[in-house]
């Protein structure tokens, strides 16, 4: 029996793979718990067309990443922040912080995305690891200094 799965099956397969299974385990099990659906012509066609699509987004969405990594080449942050006479933050520089940054150079970025390889805790300059793509990651520099 083939049959579509219309999500992730541990030890079977992937979300919107055709998959061979016995018929008491697609009739039984997949197809009632909405694992699956029969892999019929009409069903196969409606697949392919789904992919075929979604694979159209990915590309646009990682066309418009790979544009915005570019153009965040050389780009240099810099956050103010309230610190002690030791050089020591109040508080630490956030994710929001930094994607308030970089909208205010223009560049629109989900607070998300963006990660740390050291939290900003005293004054000095840092990395920000921006995940704009699964495949496309860019490194920011920000410098944090004293208000």
């Amino acid at each position: 029996m083939d049959l579509i799965l219309k999500q992730d099956v541990k030890n079977l397969g992937e979300k919107d793979e055709i998959v061979k299974v016995k018929s008491g385990y697609g009739r039984n099990f997949l197809i009632p718990k909405g694992y699956a659906t029969l892999a019929t012509e009409s069903a196969r066609k409606v697949l392919a067309e789904n992919l075929k699509q979604a694979q159209f987004k990915q590309d646009k969405i990682r066309k418009d990443a790979d544009e915005l990594a570019a153009r965040l080449e050389g780009v240099k942050l810099t956050i103010g922040a309230k610190a002690g006479e030791s050089g020591k933050i109040f508080g630490a520089i956030n994710t929001i912080q930094v994607a308030d940054a970089l909208k205010k150079q223009g560049f629109e970025v989900d607070r998300r995305r963006i990660t740390f390889d050291q939290d900003p805790k005293v004054l000095g300059e840092y990395t920000a690891n921006l995940n704009l793509h699964k495949e496309v990651k860019v490194q920011v520099p920000f410098e944090v200094v004293a208000e």
